[in-house]
């Protein structure tokens, strides 16, 4: 496999393939990185439909571990900018992977781009059931964290001004050809709000019997593989 890395305004990134007539976006989740197992698993996948991969280390994640966690989601956003702009110059037809975290940060960033095909993994489609839940599993009202600001956890860290921005930018516009696969006791990206973001844009969506939210044994990896195969 082919592999380049690079950086994109100082973004550790790399291309997976040859170049092709065709681009792929990869978007890695929390805890991650632009090369977990499911990304060399797309790229090995995509090469067989001359698609080129761009995968990318958001902030905090991959070589920019010693960056300080922003605590707002404004800074994501940003790089996903400079990355789609500079998928741009390599081809005009782009496509999008994207992973837990990482498809609620694109549904932010790219509904009003011309992306030709989405397969988001495990995504975090409704991030404020998923901030609401923390809250109430570690016993923490939203007046508490207006006083704290910031509350780690055993989940994830807390933040008053990413709790706000969530509450005040809900997913209202997708319409991109999507195909979503999730686990079947995936508790973050929930059966519930799958089917309904499903139903609302028109999206395929499969689940994977006994599946989870890290698919990450090689039963599940290759039930991946085999659902990139079918939907690529």
């Amino acid at each position: 496999m082919f592999v380049e890395k690079i950086k994109i305004n100082n973004i550790p990134a790399i291309l997976w393939n040859k170049p092709g007539d065709k681009l792929i976006i990869a978007v890695h989740g929390s805890h991650s990185s632009k090369i977990d197992d499911c990304i060399w698993i797309l790229a090995d996948e995509a090469a067989k439909h001359n698609y080129h991969v761009l995968s990318f280390d958001l902030p905090c994640h991959g070589e920019r571990v010693y960056e300080p966690e922003p605590g707002r989601v404004q800074p994501y956003l940003e790089d996903l900018t400079q990355i789609m702009a500079f998928a741009k110059q390599k081809s005009a037809h782009i496509a999008l992977f994207a992973c837990s975290m990482g498809a609620y940060f694109s549904l932010l960033a790219f509904p009003n781009e011309k992306i030709e095909k989405c397969w988001f993994l495990s995504p975090v489609l409704d991030m404020r059931q998923v901030i609401e839940y923390i809250m109430q599993e570690i016993g923490v009202t939203p007046e508490q964290l207006e006083q704290r600001q910031s509350i780690p956890n055993p989940y994830e860290t807390l933040y008053w001004e990413y709790y706000q921005y969530v509450l005040a930018n809900p997913i209202t516009n997708w319409p991109l050809a999507t195909a979503i696969l999730r686990g079947q006791y995936d508790t973050l990206c929930s059966a519930q709000s799958a089917t309904d973001f499903a139903a609302r844009f028109n999206c395929r969506l499969q689940e994977q019997p006994s599946g989870e939210h890290w698919f990450h044994t090689p039963e599940q990896l290759a039930y991946y593989r085999q659902w990139l195969q079918n939907e690529m």
